[in-house]
Formats: structure tokens, C-alpha cells, sequence
């Protein structure tokens, strides 16, 4: 996969918040040559000097500006760990309301791509302006999306530099649809997208520029990402499947949760965004959801109890009855750390690549790649 006249190999390691993605798998994976990506949201909590002096009665700028100092240090030590190879893109929500300053600095500090998911960042071309140098790659769910997108952006002068093309169907965390009963919808069936993208590139005289299209969603096996590759995509993402490796950021308890949940646990509920996730029934979200009709029927306004707004629109904080009623910076940060009895801990529908054993990321990218479980090293598909 080409990105930026850069030989990637085709595995892209999704971004996953609160911190489960930071700079040691990040920079593991693009080590390997893949693309390695952090999370930006909330990356202060890997940082002690930076929680201690966020903790109290403190600012909402301050709050802010020890995350943008975190996020800086997570991608010069991914950039260390990668050691050139590879590339470390940041993942960054447009529903986010620092998402403009964490565009600006992913770019300032160095990253090779910056990626947006939850919502069209229709702004992300201004915003990077400075620094063409850096990627740009939309994470979308339909074609009807990347026909918005690339249109709108195309009056700018500038295209996505590759795709994310994320099925809500079987993907982890927040996903690309309107509600629980859109989530099946055929429009998000790959090989559709695939090959609806392929034509709108066509249509629009844009075959030359081989736009990368990379598929998203509960891939776990190699077979699906030759599949994939007939259809049209250039490489794949995975999420939870770098989530529970060795090098995963997370505590092992995290870990252990993502690989022992069976599928029916499993469940999709309405997250604080006003988008559907998709998470492992955990003792606090199965209390969570039997309260949660009672939750939203009472749900008002309120102040944030976490002291910065991270969402730039909250259910909880903004008395959004459908919505959901928690703070999710707070049950993130709980799963962060292993706390399986208040954590919300996302993960995908599908099963994983190694069951409930724990391997490395060298190991589940070879696999990937070549049908292997575990050889000296990582070696490009032919």
C-alpha cells in the first residue's frame, strides 16, 4: 500500500480510546513496516506528571493543554520505537471539541497521517494546510460518504490520501450509522463499498491517483484480507486484534476482557455521541443498560464532572434524552487501567485472529499476511 509515495505494508492498526492505542503499539507496528496509529483522545492519563497536575479543581485550558502535551510525546516516542520504518498516523473524532487543535498538533509534532472518524471532516483540508507533507484519511462507512467527501474536498484542491472504509456491522467502539437497527444495512457490505468507490473514482476521472481504500470491521483472518484485496481494498484495519497483543497499551486486564468475551457478550447500545457502540457486557454496563430508559427519561443539562468538555456534544452533559447517559472519558479511563467492574470496554463483534491466546504484533501481522501463527519475522504478501 502506497501512502504519500510510501511502501506500507497492508495492515493498518486502528486508533482506540481512552489510550489503549499509544505510542508502544503504534510504534511497534510501524517498526514492522504497517501503520501504526494513537488515539488522541485523553492521553494525559499516560502521562503521571501530567495527571498530577490536572487533578482538583483545575481549568478547563489546563485540562486541555497537558492532553495536547501528551499527545505530542506519544508520537515523537512512536516515531523513536518505529525507527524510520513504517508510518504513525493519530486518530483523531470530529465529535470532539478539541478535534481542531489535536489536527494542528498531530501535524506540528511530527505524525505521518492523521485520521478522522465520527462525523465528515469536510474542514480537515484548511486545517492541515500547513503540512501537506501529512496524510489525510477519512474513516467513512458507505459510498454515499466518500461521494460527500471527495466532492466537497475536490472544490479545494485537495483529495483523501487513502480511505477507511469502516462496516458498522462487526466494528468496535463507535460506529458509522445512524442507530442499533441501521447497523445491517447493505450499503456497508465491503465488497459494495469496494466496488461502489472504485466506480465513483472512475466517474470523477480519479483512477490515476489510486486512492488507497482500506476496509474496516471485525477482520481477523488472512483469507479476508485476500478477499478484500480482490474487491478493491489496498489493505486492512484492526482494532481489537492489536488491542490484546503483547504490545497493546492497555493494562492486562483490558486484554483479558477483549479475548475471554463470547459472543453473547457482545452487545450494541447508544453511546454518549449519539452514535451506536459496540462493547463487552462488563458489570457496569450491564448495570448501565437496565437504568438506562430511566436515565434518559430524566435526563438535563448539567456541568461536566471530569473538567474539560471531550465530547462536543455529550448526552450526559447536555441532557440529550436518546443519547447515552454516562461519562464515557470516565468508564474509558476505567478500562484503561483494568478495572473490570467499572470499565466500558469496546471491542468488535467478530472473533479474533489467536482466540483467547495473547501473541505480539509481529505475530498477528505475520499471520495476517501469510498464514503463519509465528515465524522469526514479519515478510510482505507477494
Amino acid at each position: 500500500m502506497s501512502l504519500k509515495g510510501k511502501l506500507l505494508l497492508p495492515i493498518v492498526q486502528g486508533g482506540m480510546g481512552v489510550g489503549i492505542s499509544a505510542s508502544r503499539l503504534a510504534g511497534t507496528v510501524a517498526a514492522l513496516g504497517g501503520l501504526g496509529t494513537i488515539s488522541s483522545v485523553d492521553l494525559r492519563r499516560h502521562h503521571e506528571d501530567l495527571m498530577d497536575s490536572t487533578q482538583g479543581d483545575v481549568e478547563k485550558g489546563v485540562v486541555d493543554a497537558a492532553n495536547l502535551q501528551a499527545l505530542d510525546r506519544e508520537i515523537n516516542r512512536a516515531r523513536e520505537r518505529s525507527g524510520g520504518n513504517g508510518g504513525i498516523a493519530v486518530n483523531i473524532m470530529k465529535a470532539v471539541s478539541q478535534y481542531p487543535e489535536y489536527v494542528r498538533q498531530s501535524c506540528e509534532s511530527g505524525a505521518d497521517a492523521v485520521v478522522v472518524g465520527a462525523g465528515l471532516p469536510l474542514d480537515l483540508p484548511e486545517l492541515v494546510q500547513d503540512h501537506p507533507k501529512v496524510a489525510l484519511i477519512p474513516i467513512l462507512s458507505d459510498v454515499r460518504g466518500v461521494t460527500l467527501l471527495v466532492k466537497k474536498w475536490l472544490r479545494r484542491k485537495r483529495l483523501p490520501d487513502a480511505v477507511v472504509l469502516e462496516n458498522p456491522r462487526f466494528a468496535a467502539g463507535h460506529l458509522g450509522a445512524a442507530d442499533d437497527q441501521s447497523l445491517n444495512k447493505p450499503e456497508y457490505a465491503f465488497q459494495r463499498v469496494l466496488e461502489g468507490c472504485r466506480a465513483l473514482f472512475r466517474e470523477l476521472g480519479l483512477e490515476a491517483e489510486r486512492i488507497p481504500l482500506i476496509a474496516a470491521g471485525g477482520i481477523h483472518r488472512p483469507e479476508q484480507l485476500r478477499q478484500l484485496m480482490d474487491w478493491g481494498a489496498d489493505g486492512v484495519q484492526m482494532g481489537t486484534a492489536f488491542a490484546v497483543t503483547e504490545e497493546g497499551d492497555a493494562h492486562e486486564n483490558f486484554k483479558r476482557v477483549l479475548l475471554d468475551a463470547e459472543p453473547k457478550d457482545i452487545v450494541t447500545f447508544m453511546s454518549v455521541a449519539g452514535l451506536p457502540a459496540r462493547a463487552v457486557r462488563t458489570p457496569w454496563l450491564d448495570a448501565y443498560l437496565h437504568k438506562e430508559q430511566k436515565l434518559q427519561s430524566v435526563a438535563r443539562e448539567r456541568a461536566c464532572t471530569e473538567g474539560f468538555d471531550c465530547l462536543a456534544h455529550c448526552g450526559l452533559r447536555d441532557g440529550v434524552q436518546r443519547h447515552g447517559q454516562f461519562c464515557i472519558d470516565r468508564q474509558l479511563a476505567y478500562a484503561l487501567k483494568g478495572d473490570v467492574q467499572r470499565g466500558l470496554f469496546f471491542r468488535s463483534s467478530e472473533a479474533l485472529p489467536f482466540g483467547k491466546a495473547m501473541k505480539s504484533v509481529r505475530e498477528l501481522m505475520d499471520y495476517m499476511l501469510n498464514g503463519r501463527s509465528k515465524t522469526p519475522g514479519v515478510v510482505p504478501a507477494a
